[in-house]
């Protein structure tokens, strides 16, 4: 569907059907919808691994009920219990021996209750922030944005380290029942985190139906470990097993900071309480209700496994070791060896891996979502805030997978080495957003404020101190590695930041006193080398553009190849003049003088032909010499480069050579737009320079926010062309331009795709936005007489004149042509 503006209007923009009209409201003759080429391979392999496109709309539908949110949010949380009692023993038994059973279950009730203080406190978060109270947007509200990104970095590390021990704690539970397997441990470790991934990617509700399963299968089998085991300690059937020698001989006394070690180690239990209050907009509504009550549920669920489990492991006095672990030991001495009891234990064991590799998957839900906060306040890379195929951010997702890869390669997979990096970042966060909601009910004070600010502020003061506790007790062990990396993304994402706010400045910069038509009268410059099929191509192009002279220009060369030139364009007639230009040096340099000293003031637009199709060293050696020719002519504000490339081959219907010496009767331009701003406003200039006389504006509307924003700005400006908004339903931009300009296509027609593009100093600054106006270029360069203008936007270099009618950065460039 696409809607049509003009600006010289104030009606909203009417619907006109389910594909876009480009002549609707401008008076133009339709030439008749043509049918868009089949999609590439790419988007066929998007249907096979990750389904159809959703449509936007479905947004709303992609929600989760209590059930499936339990199994998409908790199984983080629910996870710790396979580890959270091992970690305090692996701290406890080499210190202390047997004295560290008597250590066990105080450690575990005073994290039970920091865990209470946590879920009375997000309760209260989740009511507050129903739209999303995760410690970035509540530490955003009451504290700024700077001290945000403190809590958001935190939380964001912790997130990546989940991925890395869940994963590593599962593959360890595999290599418990199969110790054959150890040395295979990394490579099921990436094996199974990018198959989390590919699970997220294919979207919420498909990943909360696939990770449902085995996180109800875990928690029934720990009821089932629990109850068989707490009713054989009843009745005195459950004995100590054997302890090994080396702690049998181990004595020691159990001091205070052995106690906060262990407290810090086992602390890990309570990650994954913020997970929910992170994801509330993914409920069914009542979203806030919905998500407080799983909130409790999965609270409850973790109090009662990891209390159950430490006191197993008491009575038992299992001792890890680095190939069994806890919950593997105490599922041996419960169920027994008997048929019975092995099928138990091995389905034990299959639910404990299944729920620790899983438990990864509260981390691709959240982390995208953070990031996405980050970036929408410009804070991180832009694309992060672009929803992918299956309506999720697949960038976030892709990302972390990505991140935590690295983490498992580095660290071979070995939980213990993980887990001092774990936690510190949680509760970091956990302290930051505590705080904030304290200080929000000191601010509001609203209605039951008091009981409010009590809770919190417990909460913070909680959190406060058992992040000093881990980052003592674990800072030799690795934990300085966080403490230092947090402070320095921190100020990475500042840097950005700043980035962001000096190009939007730039960007808006007089933008009320843009002059959208050039000065004077344009001249086209076409460079001729040999009188070959693309220069062919590229003289027709030339005579497409109305507003102006146009004069071929040929840098001498070999005297025989140049008289042969100039005879072969005298014999066909051609009526652009041809000039031969003496070659004093580079010839770059002879063009740049040329063009620079070309009379008047109007602009003057170097026309180079280029092939339709490109090998990687021709790229290479036209890109350098492209490159030279830019950076030649920079100096001048008025010269732009345009490179014409050949059409594809001919495809039936077409001409029959694919080319033709006199220009098409029709030329038609199209100016895509993303957002109103002096690069956008600086193509509709270039496209106005063309003096065509059909020329709209096209936004493929994606963000209602955005969509509203440019119309709204488009009417202040007054900009002398009309709009089109073409819905793109399944944010694939590249196709629903596609199927537009197929629209435009007919017989005797031209039609030029003018392509803002913002270009930068530096290669890092481009990671910062998305390549959609490449992905654009390659799509429509599958087409016969469908020409690519991309024009740039050079940050930061002005150009002489007033700010009225030279932009900041005015670029020196426009590209044109069919990508190879």
């Amino acid at each position: 569907m696409s809607t049509h503006l003009h600006p010289q209007t104030t009606e909203t923009p009417r619907p006109t059907g389910d594909r876009a009209h480009p002549g609707a409201g401008t008076g133009r003759s339709s030439p008749g919808p043509a049918v868009a080429l089949p999609p590439g391979p790419s988007h066929a392999l998007k249907r096979v691994f990750l389904g159809p496109a959703l449509p936007t709309a479905q947004l709303k539908h992609e929600r989760l009920g209590k059930p499936t949110a339990l199994a998409v949010f908790a199984s983080d949380n629910l996870s710790s219990v396979a580890y959270a009692t091992e970690e305090i023993l692996k701290v406890a038994v080499p210190a202390v021996g047997v004295l560290a059973f008597s250590v066990l279950m105080p450690v575990t009730f005073a994290i039970l209750g920091v865990l209470a203080i946590l879920l009375f406190s997000y309760r209260q978060t989740i009511k507050a922030y129903p739209s999303a109270g995760g410690a970035y947007i509540v530490t955003k509200d009451n504290f700024g944005l700077l001290t945000a990104q403190l809590a958001g970095v935190a939380l964001l590390t912790d997130y990546v380290l989940t991925v890395s021990v869940s994963v590593a704690a599962g593959v360890a539970a595999i290599t418990s029942a199969a110790p054959g397997l150890f040395g295979y441990r990394v490579w099921l470790s990436v094996a199974f985190i990018w198959l989390i991934a590919w699970g997220n990617l294919r979207g919420v509700r498909e990943s909360g139906r696939l990770f449902a399963v085995p996180t109800y299968f875990f928690i029934v089998m720990m009821f089932v470990l629990l109850g068989t085991g707490m009713a054989r300690a009843f009745a005195g059937d459950l004995h100590p097993l054997p302890l090994p020698p080396d702690v049998v001989d181990t004595t020691g006394a159990i001091g205070l900071f052995l106690i906060l070690h262990a407290f810090a180690s086992g602390g890990a239990a309570v990650t994954g309480v913020e997970a929910i209050s992170n994801g509330v907009p993914a409920f069914k509504p009542p979203e806030w209700l919905n998500a407080r009550t799983t909130l409790m549920w999965m609270g409850s669920l973790l109090g009662v496994m990891f209390l159950g489990l430490s006191f197993l492991a008491m009575k038992l006095q299992v001792a890890p070791t680095e190939t069994r672990t806890v919950i593997s030991e105490v599922g041996r001495a419960v169920f027994g060896t008997g048929a019975l009891g092995t099928a138990l234990y091995l389905m034990l064991q299959v639910a404990t891996t299944l729920i620790l590799i899983l438990a990864a998957n509260t981390s691709f839900a959240d982390f995208p979502r953070l990031a996405n906060f980050h970036a929408r306040d410009h804070f991180m890379p832009r694309p992060l805030t672009k929803r992918g195929h299956r309506l999720v951010f697949s960038n976030g997702v892709i990302g972390l997978a990505i991140a935590s890869t690295l983490l498992v390669v580095v660290f071979r997979a070995d939980v213990h080495r993980l887990i001092p990096l774990y936690a510190i970042g949680v509760f970091t966060s956990f302290t930051l957003s505590q705080a904030g909601m304290a200080r929000r009910h000191l601010r509001l004070r609203e209605p039951g404020w008091h009981h409010g600010l009590a809770i919190n502020g417990l909460g913070a003061l909680t959190t406060a101190v058992v992040t000093v506790v881990i980052a003592i007790t674990k800072f030799a062990h690795g934990a300085w590695a966080v403490m230092v990396f947090v402070p320095v993304m921190v100020w990475i994402l500042v840097r950005m930041n700043h980035h962001y706010n000096r190009e939007h400045a730039e960007l808006e910069e007089g933008l009320e006193a843009f002059d959208h038509h050039a000065a004077g009268r344009s001249t086209s410059v076409l460079l001729v080398d040999d009188l070959d099929r693309k220069t062919m191509h590229a003289l027709q192009y030339a005579q497409t553009i109305r507003s102006g002279t146009t004069t071929a220009v040929h840098v001498e060369g070999d005297p025989i190849d140049d008289e042969r030139l100039i005879a072969a364009w005298g014999r066909l007639g051609i009526e652009v003049p041809l000039r031969i230009l003496p070659n004093d040096g580079d010839a770059s340099t002879v063009i740049a003088s040329y063009a620079g000293g070309l009379p008047g003031d109007g602009d003057v637009t170097v026309i180079v032909p280029g092939p339709s199709r490109m090998g990687r060293f021709e790229r290479l050696r036209r890109g350098r010499t492209g490159a030279r020719l830019t950076r030649d002519l920079a100096p001048n504000p008025r010269v732009r480069v345009t490179l014409v490339r050949d059409h594809p081959e001919p495809r039936p219907g077409s001409d029959r050579d694919g080319v033709r010496l006199f220009p098409r009767p029709i030329h038609r331009v199209v100016v895509l737009i993303d957002r109103p701003d002096r690069a956008a406003m600086q193509a509709i200039r270039y496209a106005l320079a063309l003096g065509v006389e059909e020329v709209v504006a096209v936004h493929a509307a994606v963000d209602p926010d955005m969509q509203q924003e440019l119309i709204s700005t488009w009417m202040d400006l007054k900009v002398p062309v009309a709009l089109d908004l073409v819905e793109c339903w399944d944010r694939d931009v590249a196709r629903s331009v596609e199927r537009y300009v197929a629209e435009l296509m007919a017989a005797d027609t031209e039609v030029t795709v003018v392509l803002p593009r913002r270009d930068f100093a530096r290669p890092t600054q481009r990671l910062l936005h998305d390549r959609t106006s490449r992905g654009i270029a390659r799509a429509l360069g599958r087409y016969d007489h469908v020409d690519i203008a991309v024009v740039p936007y050079f940050f930061a270099r002005r150009g002489p004149g007033p700010a009225s009618t030279q932009p900041s950065g005015d670029p020196t460039a426009a590209t044109t042509g069919q990508p190879g």
